[in-house]
């Protein structure tokens, strides 16, 4: 069995340990948690050793930035490289296992006009294996993963699908540096979500989970049992971290998560 984990700003309670009580009563293992920029999330440090002190699982953090190691503008790209060592500093001090980041959002789409970015194919590349490089040395030295997760086209021009994410790790050449899946994009970008998983077996550090509509899982058309069953097929015995968005009453729905994964091959 996988232990189920939740995004902190689905479940319901003012503090984490609130969270926490709730989250244990619906089946989850873990609180992924969440990380603003301009170092907000070393601000919580107070918070987060309270939590921990009182039993709270935080295995992960993903971030929730405005920009990313994979900007155009340079010092938009430094910037985000130190927000993200602090952030693997911070899960590192309070016994996570690592951070998960794109390499872009919503920055630009190959999909909407001018359709080519302002940056060669060749020039992209370098500026991602520059940002993955000093994350992952970061990473290692802290003891915590970097999880890249590829996106939608919609929402990134430059790593969509597991096969990339898998060639830049392999240039990068550490194994502080994984990949982060997330069903919901792979349901946009893989032909075949279960062979893609089977193909990237030895990259794969992080999983999360939402259904083929972005809503909770088992609220879309998805094939849980296959993507679930490549999943233990490999031997992954990561967290699946609920990141979704909620359809129906919300609290029910958070709370229907475990159950339903469970049921089809958790």
């Amino acid at each position: 069995m996988l232990d189920i984990t939740c995004q902190e700003q689905l479940l319901p309670g003012d503090t984490l340990q609130e969270k926490w009580d709730f989250a244990q009563n619906a089946g989850y293992q873990g609180i992924e948690l969440r990380a603003r920029g301009d170092h907000h999330f070393r601000a919580r440090l107070p918070e987060l050793r309270a939590a921990l002190s009182d039993g709270v699982v935080m295995p992960t953090v993903c971030v929730d930035m405005l920009h990313f190691f994979g900007a155009f503008d340079a010092d938009l790209r430094r910037d985000a490289v130190e927000q993200m060592k602090s952030q693997l500093s911070v899960i590192a001090e309070i016994g996570g296992h690592g951070a998960q980041t794109p390499a872009s959002y919503g920055m630009f789409s190959r999909r909407l006009p001018p359709f080519e970015p302002p940056r060669s194919a060749e020039e992209e590349r370098t500026v991602l294996l520059e940002g993955l490089t000093a994350l992952g040395e970061h990473a290692r030295k802290e003891g915590v993963h970097l999880y890249l997760e590829p996106l939608n086209r919609y929402e990134d021009h430059m790593v969509n699908r597991l096969e990339q994410a898998v060639d830049l790790i392999r240039a990068v050449g550490l194994d502080s540096v994984r990949i982060g899946i997330d069903s919901y994009h792979m349901n946009i970008e893989e032909a075949d979500p279960a062979a893609a998983i089977l193909e990237a077996a030895p990259y794969i550090g992080h999983a999360q989970v939402s259904d083929s509509n972005r809503f909770q899982p088992g609220a879309g058309h998805l094939d849980w049992p296959t993507w679930l069953g490549a999943l233990h097929a490999i031997g992954y015995t990561g967290c699946l971290a609920a990141e979704c968005r909620l359809t129906g009453d919300p609290v029910s729905a958070v709370r229907s998560i475990p159950a339903f994964l469970r049921r089809s091959g958790a």
